[in-house]
């Protein structure tokens, strides 16, 4: 199974940046193909929510990815899949994209079917250019797509109500990029910000409901043991 989302994958793939002045420019033009104008699936939606993740080992320049898929009512995992590469694009803030697509691409080509909804553990217009991991992911597989970020990278916020369910806006001066979601009662928020084909409240609401017990949602912490678990058997 290959997805592909409003452009070429395929030419996005074999042309992909080098540098950094290439991968500001890739994100500057694909980032006209984001859809803003989708509310998204409902936050109690039947199908399936894929949570994917990426670990690294640096000494060795291998990344591993792991897609899982959860019943979105049950939460119950109902598929996976690893995959390992290379590090292929150098560490740049803003541009950790570029690092790691191509083998979370792998990864998820390697489930059964598509999930209906993909957790990014990172950003998507909560970014510079407004095209972050998130963004990226949704426009080269057409998938709608949520960023949930553990920090505000560089935006400001005023913390939101200790309560679980509080919000406050994600700022880049005046503009709301996303916001800060209260998923623990007293705990740090996250940090959820629009992808690709889902609007803002119902990604804030999705979040909340995948995070039922921890501060992060359930698929960023499933995908994280099992691509750590991948990179160890490497």
């Amino acid at each position: 199974m290959t997805i592909t989302g409003t452009v070429s994958r395929d030419d996005e793939l074999r042309n992909w940046p080098a540098d950094e002045a290439a991968a500001r420019a890739a994100q500057d033009r694909l980032r006209h193909h984001v859809v803003l104008d989708e509310p998204g699936p409902e936050a109690d939606f039947d199908g399936t929510v894929a949570g994917v993740d990426v670990a690294y080992d640096d000494e060795r320049g291998v990344v591993a990815a792991a897609a899982v898929v959860l019943d979105a009512r049950t939460l119950r995992v109902v598929d996976q899949a690893t995959a390992v590469g290379p590090v292929s694009f150098p560490y740049v803030p803003g541009l950790l994209a570029f690092r790691e697509i191509p083998t979370v691409l792998d990864a998820l080509d390697r489930l059964a079917s598509l999930p209906d909804l993909v957790i990014c553990d990172g950003y998507g217009l909560a970014h510079p250019r407004r095209f972050g991991l998130a963004s990226h992911l949704g426009v080269l597989t057409g998938l709608p797509v949520i960023g949930v970020g553990k920090n505000p990278f560089t935006f400001t916020y005023e913390a939101p109500e200790a309560e679980r369910g509080a919000t406050s806006a994600l700022l880049d001066g005046d503009e709301e990029v996303g916001r800060a979601l209260r998923t623990r009662r007293g705990v740090k928020p996250v940090f959820v910000s629009v992808g690709h084909r889902v609007g803002l409240d119902r990604a804030c609401a999705h979040t909340l409901r995948l995070a039922t017990k921890y501060r992060q949602p359930e698929t960023t912490r499933v995908a994280d043991a099992l691509c750590r678990r991948a990179l160890a058997e490497v």
